[in-house]
């Protein structure tokens, strides 16, 4: 593995000691998982792990709801057929694969466990302003017409709201991303993590997001019934109007506001050439039973 590359070989050029050095700062003892099991049901969060090996797959088992494989683990197909076996809903992030690698992993896991979802993901850790060009939330359209029963995901890792709210927009369900309490800490991750406050506004926007996304249906809302009164139209008299006259285009005046049971300016047409029943002011609203033939 990377013991076997020179030391100072790095797959991220900022980093200041070798991906060996650094994946061994971040390790923690596996005896860490049932404590941290814990903390997380005390404050009411599912507890999840990313296993990277068959050993580690058997040791989170009983402690997750479901298993998250990430990119790197997209070809290796052993693995994921391993999660997927395990029955539990299965989470797998796309990032450095292409169509090919993805198509690959999701048949093989449906073929095991039809209880996934598929993370758009762009795999780059610099929090470079460049990568937002990188993102390709469009991709999430292809997976919803290539895996239709697939619920869809983003694992991101900018700092801004934008590609959560384009991501649930066009389908997402699931959003991931790295969390720090401060962006200040010493640490690969940190700098392009969302801290508490972040976190807060993320979730608070998405939540206003799905709010405005409402029904498919046109039909005018509940709000907009003054609206519809105060800013639309009605037919009125253009003229004082004595019953029994004919009605011609110059008798008729279309003006706001739309009161309720007046004739709408769309049906002028049929207006013209009928008789007032009464005497109308000028502006008074022109209605049917008003009217005769």
């Amino acid at each position: 593995g990377f013991t076997h590359m020179d030391s100072k070989v790095s797959h991220q050029a900022t980093w200041k000691k070798s991906v060996t050095e650094v994946y061994a700062a971040a390790s923690v003892s596996q005896s860490w998982t049932p404590i941290l099991k814990e903390e997380c049901d005390k404050v009411g969060i599912d507890f999840f792990t990313s296993p990277y090996d068959y050993d580690s797959i058997e040791h989170v088992n009983p402690y997750i709801p479901a298993f998250k494989a990430g990119s790197g683990e997209i070809d290796w197909i052993e693995a994921l057929e391993h999660m997927a076996s395990k029955g539990k809903p299965m989470i797998i992030a796309c990032g450095a694969a292409d169509i090919a690698d993805v198509q690959r992993a999701v048949q093989a896991i449906l073929k095991i466990n039809k209880q996934l979802c598929l993370m758009q993901c762009n795999t780059n850790y610099t929090a470079s302003p460049d990568n937002y060009d990188h993102l390709h939330l469009n991709v999430l359209k292809t997976f919803s017409v290539m895996f239709p029963d697939v619920i869809l995901g983003l694992s991101d890792h900018t700092h801004s709201v934008a590609p959560v709210l384009g991501a649930v927009t066009l389908g997402a369900r699931m959003i991931e991303r790295h969390f720090t309490d401060s962006n200040d800490r010493e640490g690969p991750d940190h700098k392009f993590a969302m801290n508490p406050e972040n976190w807060a506004k993320m979730v608070e926007e998405t939540r206003l997001l799905e709010r405005s996304f409402g029904s498919s249906d046109k039909f005018i809302a509940g709000n907009e019934q003054q609206t519809k009164v105060v800013q639309r139209r009605c037919l009125r008299a253009a003229r004082d109007i004595k019953a029994g006259e004919v009605f011609t285009r110059d008798m008729i005046d279309v003006l706001r506001p739309a009161t309720p049971g007046a004739i709408k300016p769309h049906e002028i047409e049929n207006v013209i050439g009928k008789k007032a029943l009464i005497d109308m002011p000028l502006g008074k609203e022109l209605r049917w039973t008003e009217l005769g033939s």
